[in-house]
């Protein structure tokens, strides 16, 4: 006859091997944005339908303004399961994930709504295949909105109205050389002093998404605002694998899930986002234009690509896959 106290170290050890899925676990999520921003407000909603959906069992919480790192040691430690998810721009990505430079490679899309199709089709499949081979899990796509030109002279309306003029970049090769095929002239400068810099004449303009180019005044002294759309960086709802692999299958397909309706939410947001801050920066008396064809712009980036390509060869069909989409 089985002692009671045989028996009960008996349930014990059984519970000791049950899946770690099993138990509830507190969720630790990385946000570098403020708490009041789109991406904020859809990671928030992911965690809470991903609680909602398995009962309790998985519980946590969104930690925002970066306070548990910045981009880099962020990504190491989701690749570690110490965050279990966050999200990233794919921008900073590539030094993690080589693959995921490809959406900085500028004209790369044509447009947001091409962008969202090929993110959530092919192209994000493809790099969601890279992610997972570094230990990070793609949950879905956000919008990071576009960049766009603006400056103080006249519209941009094709490549040769740049020539000659100086704009401000980001410190990256690949966004000096998208000015310099273009016969501009690319000044590279900390975002702080562009206003500054413009209202003075030390460059004639810079490139940023609307909300950038509203919140900062800078539409105060650059009143031309050129719809180039040349930089559409999306921005990664991510998990980490080591997190994701412990969970069932049915917490799996759950996380996927309220990783769906995030994106779908967050992209909804950033829109309204947008479109208020266009509504403040036409009042403020800027002339907005629209590049409905865009093609001379993405044949004078001919150099940017050779060069990128050249350096990364077995990005070719990546890159193809993106560039060659409709």
């Amino acid at each position: 006859m089985i002692s009671k106290k045989t028996l009960t170290a008996a349930v014990a050890a059984a519970g000791m091997m049950l899946p770690l899925a099993a138990e509830a676990k507190d969720w630790r999520g990385w946000n570098i944005h403020v708490e009041d921003y789109p991406v904020s407000h859809g990671m928030e909603a992911f965690m809470a339908d991903v609680t909602e959906a398995t009962g309790g069992d998985i519980k946590g919480k969104v930690f925002h303004s970066g306070v548990l790192g910045s981009q880099p040691d962020a990504i190491e430690q989701l690749r570690l399961g110490i965050i279990d998810f966050g999200v990233f721009s794919l921008g900073p990505m590539g030094q993690a994930v080589p693959a995921t430079n490809v959406v900085s490679l500028p004209f790369i899309f044509k447009s947001v709504p091409q962008m969202y199709e090929l993110m959530d089709g092919a192209g994000g499949e493809a790099l969601g295949k890279a992610l997972e081979e570094k230990g990070i899990v793609a949950l879905g796509y956000y919008d990071a909105g576009a960049r766009s030109f603006y400056n103080s002279i006249k519209p941009i309306n094709t490549p040769d109205d740049v020539a000659g003029m100086k704009v401000r970049v980001m410190n990256n090769d690949l966004f000096v050389g998208m000015i310099e095929a273009m016969g501009g002239n690319a000044t590279p400068m900390a975002f702080a002093e562009v206003y500054q810099s413009i209202k003075t004449g030390v460059v004639d303009g810079a490139e940023n998404n609307p909300p950038s180019y509203e919140s900062t005044s800078h539409f105060e002294v650059a009143q031309y605002y050129s719809m180039s759309q040349h930089l559409i960086i999306p921005e990664c709802l991510c998990m980490a694998k080591k997190t994701f692999d412990s969970l069932t299958a049915d917490q799996q397909a759950a996380v996927r899930e309220a990783g769906r309706k995030s994106t779908e939410l967050q992209r909804e947001l950033w829109q309204k986002r947008e479109m208020a801050s266009m509504e403040i920066v036409k009042s403020g008396g800027v002339t907005v234009n629209e590049i409905a064809d865009k093609s001379a712009f993405q044949a004078a980036m001919a150099p940017v690509y050779d060069s990128f390509l050249a350096a990364n060869p077995e990005m070719t069909d990546l890159v193809n896959l993106f560039r060659n989409a409709e």
